[in-house]
Order: C-alpha cells, then structure tokens, then sequence
C-alpha cells in the first residue's frame, strides 16, 4: 500500500510556522472569538460577568484559565438556537447530536463556517494521504449528524471524486467498492470491521479491496483495533477526531506517514487539558479531559467546552501543531465497577488481542444489591465457530481480572451474535436502575 509523504509545497503555511507564529495567530483569534460570544450571545455575558472576567481580560493564552467552561448542559438549555452569536437568518445550515442522553445539542454554521469546515476536512483528508482525484467513498451517516457531509464537503474541496453512499446496506458498499474501486473509504471503525465481515461472508478477501487509506473516526478505537484492520483490509488506517459541539469531523486528525496520533490544527481551535474533578488546566504530556475553545467559528462559537474525552496532548511531528493521543474513555461513560475504573476500551483490546474471537463487544451493566457487576460479551470468528467457547470465555475473564483489574463474567457468543450498528458502535448496555 503507498504512503504518502507531502512536500513542503503541499503543506499550508500555517502547518510549517514556527510556535511563536501559530501562538500569535491563536491569540488574535481567541480574542476576537471572546468578544464576538460576549457582545452576541447571552449565555456568554452572564458567564463571563458571574465569573467576574471580561474579554479584555485575555492578554496571553494562558489568560483562557480565567474564562469560565462550556458544558452540554449549556447547549440543552439553551435549545435550539439560544447559542447562536449571528442572525438566524445568516445560518445556512444546522446540524444536531442524536439526543440519545437527553435534548439535542443543535450547532449552526454560518456560509463562512461551512467554507472553513470544508477546509479543514480536505487538509485532512490530504494528511491522510488523499489527494486531487481520488475516489473517496464516504459512509458516514448523512443528515443532522455531522460525519456525513462534514466528509462529504472536505472530500469535493480538496479536488476528489466522492461517493455518497451513507451508512448501513452494507451489501450495497461491498458492491460498490468492487465496481468503483474507491481510494479511500470514511467511515467509523467498527463498521469497517462489518465491512470486513461482508467482504468474507461472500467468500472474497478483504485485503484485494482497492482502498488504500481508511479514515475512521466518530468513537474511541484502539491501536488492536487499527493492527486488526489493518492485516484483514491491507490499508493505511487514520484517526480522523471531531465533535458536533465544536465542528464535526476535522477537529483533528491524523497523518498517514507519522500514524501517531491525530493533529490538532490549532489555527482553528485552542485544546486545554483539565484535570476533570477540579478543573486545573494540566501541562502537557499529562493526562486529563481534553477541552476546546474554538478560535475561528462565526455562527456558534464555543469557550472552553468540556469534551468528556480523556486523552493527553503531545507534541507536534509531522505537522508544526500538537497531537492527541489516542482517547482512553470518557470523564463521563467511566464504569467504576467495585471500586475499579474499567473503560470500554481497555476491554475491546483485550478482546482483539485473542485469536479466535471478533472486534465486537459488549459490557452489561447491572446491579445487585449494592454493588454493580459487568458482563462482557463477545464473539467467535466464523473461522473459529466451533472452538470451545467456555474455554475461550474463561481466557478472557482471566486476562481482564488481572489487566484491568475487575472481575466480571465473559460470555462468547457464536459468529455475529453481537448486535451490529451502521454508525457507532454500542458498546455498553447499563441496566442499573436509574
């Protein structure tokens, strides 16, 4: 498979600049981005004035730790455009979270939005390896969520041929990999790995497809998952990063010739590290929950939201701006299951890194008495259906008991027991009474 390495020619200048450059950009940036919210958004007047800053208070980049946080709560109660700093006759286009946890988080974007959005998912997609005439098969879900268009847009502006194909009929994006011959596929990882599935249902092999870089992102995946996809596919597997409540997909991302970690392109947004009990913004290298101020956004801008994502901030390598490591769970979806912090994550790599058993999981929550219990479900491979699945089962609860930590019950389901899902993957089931 080719890897791509660009020339100095085919970077932009921000992503070369010297530190000293892209601090002096963000700053300029931030500071404008604290006024316009302050002047045009209520929510912001109050906030800043309770916490008792005002945008004039921001001299330095360091001065953001005064600036009070934005949560999802903000953006619920203020449903659905209380948020919005422009006219609502300026949005041209809405985009809105699932709501599955509670009221949709509604996001706005101004013409000028959509135009930097687009630019910085086909800088993206460049990182990743694309580039002018590729064929890019996108299957992301399309409408009100962000994957689909936030692709679809990058992929056009950066000069390649796209494929609009969505999520789910997973026949159909088998079929049509086969006949169109696609460069690159967008799409979250575990349905790549039902991708994958298919390809073998149909008695083809996965690694003849034509796709040379996957850019995968809308959930945490590990670096298991990436080797897994990696050896069965026979491509380039990219982290792409984004959030709904800040843009969609192009926060960050990864580049092909490095694949150590996504790229935060920091002329757009501003990432802070913070101890998630507490607040204290942390230096980098440290662990924590990955926070982002957006420096450039018109129709909704963002101070300081609160991602839920716990990653670190790295420095930068292939591109003049800091890295994120891979996300090690949620502040917010952490299982504490008898005194032991457990993400799903760290059971996904333990389940990959057992031969005879799928990518696909689940963790069953529920509670007896006083005390939550875990069962985690996975599956055979359908090379593997008739090994003995106690056996199996038995190898994995032991090397999560002494991994991680936790005991729990493993059950091993046969070959596509486990609940497939044509967008994100859902991995925990919590049957505790609310």
């Amino acid at each position: 498979m080719p890897v791509f390495h660009p020339t100095p020619a085919e970077l932009e200048p921000i992503e070369r600049a010297s530190r000293d450059e892209l601090q002096a950009l963000q700053l300029q940036r931030l500071q404008w981005t604290l006024q316009h919210a302050y002047e045009h958004v209520p929510h912001y007047r109050q906030a800043f004035d309770a916490a008792g800053v005002h945008p004039s208070a921001c001299r330095s980049l360091a001065d953001l730790a005064r600036f009070p946080f934005t949560a999802k709560a903000d953006l619920r109660a203020n449903y659905p455009f209380g948020m919005c700093a422009v006219p609502r006759e300026r949005v041209v286009r809405v985009h809105a979270s699932s709501g599955t946890t509670g009221k949709s988080t509604v996001v706005a974007y101004t013409q000028g939005d959509i135009d930097r959005w687009a630019d910085l998912v086909a800088r993206s997609i460049r990182a990743a390896g694309g580039r002018r005439g590729d064929m890019v098969q996108v299957s992301y879900g399309y409408g009100l969520f962000t994957g689909g268009l936030g692709a679809h847009y990058g992929a056009e502006k950066l000069g390649c041929t796209v494929i609009p194909m969505g999520g789910g009929q997973t026949e159909k994006q088998v079929q049509l990999i086969e006949d169109f011959r696609p460069d690159i596929l967008m799409v979250t990882p575990s349905y790549m790995q039902v991708i994958i599935e298919e390809f073998r249902r149909q008695g083809k092999d996965p690694s003849a497809m034509s796709v040379s870089v996957g850019i995968f992102g809308a959930e945490p995946w590990t670096e298991a998952m990436r080797a897994d996809i990696e050896g069965s596919a026979g491509l380039k597997a990219v982290d792409i990063y984004g959030l709904s409540e800040v843009m969609g997909p192009g926060v960050a991302s990864e580049c092909v010739e490095t694949q150590d970690g996504p790229v935060i392109w920091e002329d757009h947004f501003y990432p802070e590290i913070i101890d998630p009990h507490t607040g204290e913004v942390l230096p980098d290298g440290s662990e924590g929950e990955l926070v982002f101020t957006t420096l450039t956004k018109e129709a909704l801008p963002v101070i300081r939201y609160r991602t839920r994502d716990l990653t670190r901030l790295l420095p930068p390598t292939a591109r003049s701006m800091r890295r994120m490591g891979k996300i090690v769970g949620r502040s917010d979806d952490m299982l504490i299951i008898r005194g032991v912090n457990l993400f799903p994550t760290q059971v996904e790599e333990l389940v990959l890194q057992h031969s005879a058993l799928s990518g696909h999981y689940q963790l069953v929550v529920s509670r007896e008495g006083a005390l939550d219990e875990v069962v985690v479900r996975c599956e055979l491979l359908p090379a593997f259906a008739a090994a003995d699945r106690a056996v199996a089962a038995r190898e994995v609860q032991q090397r999560i008991k002494t991994m991680i930590g936790v005991s729990c019950r493993v059950e091993v389901l046969e070959p596509n027991g486990i609940e497939r899902s044509v967008g994100k993957a859902r991995r925990v089931i919590d049957q505790r009474p609310r």
